[in-house]
């Protein structure tokens, strides 16, 4: 199920993920509607530490380091606000969203 984002095709796998990281702004709510997310500044906050932390190591933090990582860019964030953003799950959905490539492994990596 490819994404088209500004006439441009994008591969997925199976499950909707990305083959290759897209960081262009205009992925995020193509994504995001076909998960049936409406974007908030919260839901951007999580899309851009998500990437920033792909670039930066090559793969997203599983769920507890996501929350731990947020702490400074969401103050009071928790694991239920985290979910309420993201109710596949914040780590795997969130990379989804932020139109990453799909996780490995158990948690995230």
């Amino acid at each position: 199920m490819p994404y088209t984002v500004q006439g441009r095709e994008l591969e997925t796998d199976n499950e909707g993920y990305l083959l290759e990281p897209d960081y262009s702004d205009e992925v995020v709510p193509v994504i995001a509607a076909a998960e049936g997310i409406t974007l908030t500044e919260d839901h951007w906050k999580v899309v851009r530490y998500l990437r920033d932390e792909y670039r930066e190591h090559g793969h997203t933090p599983n769920f507890r380091n996501l929350l731990k990582g947020l702490a400074d860019v969401l103050p009071g964030c928790d694991s239920k606000s985290l979910y309420e953003l993201f109710p596949v799950g914040p780590a795997k959905q969130g990379a989804k969203v932020a139109g990453l490539p799909q996780p490995l492994g158990k948690g995230g990596y």
